[in-house]
C-alpha cells in the first residue's frame, strides 16, 4: 500500500517541526498561486474561478499519492496553452461546450496518465529527447507571450501560431485602448524588476537574503493589489479596460465530466499530448529538487500521482494540471518538506475561493496577461539551440525544426514534429553504429581503435568493434561493413566481431550474423565473437547460431587474438612491456 500511497510513508515520521516548515510554505505558494491560477484560466480561455477550482483538488489528491516532497502541481502556462488549442478547435469560448470539453480533457489525460502509471510505462517520456522538448517549450513561450499581447494592448485578437496572433495584433493597432496600454506596461515593468531588483533592493535594506527572495515571490500579488484600487478608484472599466468582472464564491461543485465519445475521439490526440508533455515536465522538476535533498522519486507513481491530480481537477470542474516548475521551486525555497505543503496550499486555495474573489472584480486582465508574459519569457532559452548545435547539429536541426513548426503550425503540430524528429534520429543514428576496426596496445591486452591509436594487427585477421545493440535497423549496415573488410583485404583468414558494446541482439540481427557467418565461410573466412555479454549470449544459446558458427567465443579480445595469432599477440605484449621498463615504467 505505501507503494501506491506514499502518505502512508512520510505520514508516520510527520512531527510538529515539518508542520511548520509545509505551513510557511504553503502560506507563501498560495499567494503566489492565486494570481498565477487566474492568469492560466485567461491563457486557457476559461473563466477566471476555473483557475482556482484546479488548484484545489489535484493538490489534495497529489499530497497523497505523489512521491515527490517539494512538487507543486497546478495549472502551468503550455498546457493551458494547449488546453486553448484543443478546445478552441471545438467551441467558442465562454461557453458551457467550451468549459465542458476543457473538462473533459483533464479527464482522459488522467485515465492516461493512471493507466501509464499502473503499465508502469513512465519509459515512454524518454521518446521526447532534451532538445525537442527544450524547442517545444520556448516556441510555447513565444507563442504564449505573443497571445497575451492583445490584452496588454486592449485589442481584439485571436490565432493558434504566432502568424496568426502576430497578424491579429498589427490588424488592431488602430484599436489600442491607452488605460489598458499603461496598466499592462506598468504591471510588466514592475513584475520583471522584481525578479532580481527587488530581491536586491530589499536585501540592501537589511532584510535577509531568503526572507527577501520571498518576498519578492509575492509581487504578482502586490501587482494585483495595486491595479485592482487603480481601476476601481478611477472607474477605467468605463474608458474600455477589460476587467475579470464577477467570480463566483464558494467551492466548485463535484460532478461527472461529459461522457461524450465523440467528444473524446475529438480530444483524445490532444489529451495524449499534454499527458506527454506535462509529465515530462513533472518528473524533469520533481528529481532536480529531490537530488538536491539526496532524494528520490518514482517516476511510474508519479504518472499515478499525475492522473489522480488531473481527474481531482476534472471531477471538480478544473482543467488540465501538472508540476509547475516555478511554485515548485518556491515550495522548495520556502522550506516545504512533504507534500502535506501542497495540501495545505490547497486550504488556502479554498478560503481565497470562498472569501477573496469579490475583491477581484475590478481585476484588470491586463495584470493577469502581464503575470503570463514575465513568467512564460523566463521558459524561453533560444541559446539553447547555439549551445546544442555546438554539441550535436543533428539534435540541433530537431530542436529547431520544434520551434519553426510549433511557432508556424501550432503547439500540437509542434509536439507531434518532435516526436516524430527524435524518433527518427535514434533510428538513424542507430542504424548507422559506430564501428572501429581495433588492433592491440603494445605492453597491454586492450584493444583500441587503429584509427585513434598506435596498435599492432595482425594481417589475416581483422576485428570489428561494434558500439551498438544488433537490431533490424542496423542488421544490414552490419553485414556491409563485415562484406566490405573481406572484399578490400584478400589475406583475410579471421574475422572476429568485439561485442563489448553489444546489451542485445533481435531477430533480425540473428538472421544477419546467420548471413555473414555463411558468407564468410563460403569465402573461406572463419567468423568469431569475443567480449559477448551475458545476456546476450543467454540468447544466442537458445538458437542454432552456435552451433552453427565456424569460429569460437572468446571471453576477451585478447584470447582471440592469442588463439588466431598467438605469435603476434604474445611478442606486442612482451616487447611493449620491455620499453616500458626501459624507460622507468
Amino acid at each position: 500500500m505505501r507503494r501506491y500511497f506514499p502518505i502512508l510513508d512520510w505520514g508516520r515520521s510527520y512531527g510538529r517541526e515539518t508542520l511548520t516548515n509545509d505551513m510557511i510554505a504553503a502560506v507563501i505558494v498560495t499567494i503566489m498561486l492565486i494570481p498565477q491560477s487566474l492568469a492560466y484560466a485567461l491563457l486557457a480561455g476559461l473563466p477566471a474561478e476555473v483557475g482556482l477550482y484546479a488548484s484545489i483538488a489535484p493538490l489534495l489528491v497529489y499530497a497523497v499519492l505523489g512521491t515527490s516532497r517539494a512538487l507543486a502541481v497546478g495549472p502551468v502556462a503550455v498546457a493551458s496553452l494547449m488546453t486553448a488549442a484543443a478546445v478552441g478547435e471545438l467551441a467558442a469560448q465562454g461557453t458551457p461546450e467550451y468549459l465542458g470539453a476543457a473538462i473533459a480533457l483533464a479527464f482522459l489525460s488522467g485515465v492516461m496518465l493512471l493507466a501509464m502509471g499502473f503499465l508502469r510505462l513512465g519509459f515512454l517520456a524518454a521518446f521526447l529527447s532534451h532538445p525537442v522538448i527544450s524547442g517545444f517549450i520556448s516556441a510555447s513561450g513565444l507563442i504564449i507571450a505573443a497571445s497575451q499581447l492583445k490584452h496588454i494592448l486592449g485589442v481584439p485578437a485571436s490565432g493558434h501560431t504566432l502568424i496568426e496572433i502576430l497578424g491579429g495584433l498589427f490588424a488592431g493597432l488602430d484599436q489600442v485602448n491607452l488605460p489598458t496600454l499603461a496598466i499592462g506596461l506598468a504591471a510588466t515593468g514592475f513584475l520583471y524588476w522584481s525578479r532580481g531588483g527587488l530581491k536586491r533592493y530589499l536585501a540592501n535594506r537589511g532584510v535577509p537574503a531568503r526572507r527577501a527572495g520571498l518576498l519578492s515571490r509575492t509581487a504578482p500579488v502586490v501587482a494585483v493589489a495595486a491595479t485592482v484600487l487603480v481601476t476601481w478608484l478611477f472607474g477605467l472599466e468605463a474608458a474600455g479596460v477589460a476587467i475579470v468582472g464577477d467570480v463566483p464564491s464558494g467551492l466548485p461543485t463535484p460532478a461527472l465530466p461529459p461522457f461524450d465519445l465523440t467528444l473524446w475521439a475529438q480530444i483524445a490526440v490532444p489529451a495524449l499530448l499534454i499527458t506527454i508533455v506535462g509529465y515530462v515536465e513533472t518528473v524533469s522538476v520533481a528529481q532536480t529538487l529531490a537530488a538536491k535533498r539526496r532524494q528520490r522519486i518514482d517516476p511510474d507513481q508519479e504518472l499515478i500521482a499525475l492522473g489522480g491530480a488531473n481527474l481531482g481537477s476534472a471531477f471538480s470542474g478544473g482543467f488540465p494540471v501538472t508540476g509547475g516548475f516555478a511554485r515548485s521551486v518556491v515550495n522548495f525555497d520556502a522550506g516545504a518538506e512533504t507534500p502535506a505543503a501542497g495540501a495545505f496550499t490547497a486550504v488556502g486555495m479554498a478560503l481565497a475561493t470562498l472569501y477573496l474573489t469579490p475583491l477581484l472584480h475590478y481585476l484588470p486582465k491586463a495584470t493577469l496577461a502581464a503575470t503570463i508574459i514575465v513568467a512564460v519569457l523566463s521558459l524561453v532559452d533560444l541559446g539553447a539551440l547555439r549551445r546544442t548545435w555546438a554539441f550535436s547539429r543533428a539534435d540541433a536541426a530537431a530542436m529547431a525544426a520544434t520551434i519553426l513548426v510549433t511557432l508556424a503550425a501550432g503547439v500540437e503540430a509542434g509536439i507531434v514534429a518532435g516526436v516524430g524528429l527524435s524518433l527518427f534520429l535514434h533510428l538513424y543514428r542507430t542504424s548507422r553504429p559506430h564501428v572501429a576496426i581495433v588492433g592491440q596496445v603494445p605492453g597491454t591486452e586492450h584493444f583500441r581503435n587503429i584509427d585513434r591509436h598506435a596498435v599492432v594487427t595482425a594481417p589475416d585477421v581483422v576485428t570489428i568493434r561494434i558500439d551498438e545493440s544488433l537490431y533490424f535497423p542496423n542488421a544490414r549496415f552490419l553485414e556491409d561493413t563485415v562484406q566490405a573488410q573481406v572484399g578490400a583485404n584478400p589475406r583475410l583468414r579471421h574475422v572476429v566481431l568485439m561485442c563489448s558494446a553489444v546489451n542485445d541482439i533481435d531477430a533480425s540481427a540473428l538472421e544477419s550474423l546467420e548471413t555473414i557467418n555463411q558468407r564468410l565461410s563460403d569465402a573461406g573466412v572463419t567468423l568469431h565473437l569475443s567480449e559477448v555479454k551475458g545476456p546476450v549470449m543467454d540468447r544466442l544459446k537458445r538458437s542454432h547460431f552456435l552451433h552453427d558458427l565456424t569460429g569460437g567465443v572468446f571471453l576477451t579480445q585478447f584470447d582471440a587474438m592469442r588463439a588466431l595469432a598467438p605469435d603476434l599477440a604474445c611478442r606486442t605484449l612482451a616487447a611493449g612491456r620491455r620499453d616500458l621498463a626501459r624507460n622507468g615504467g
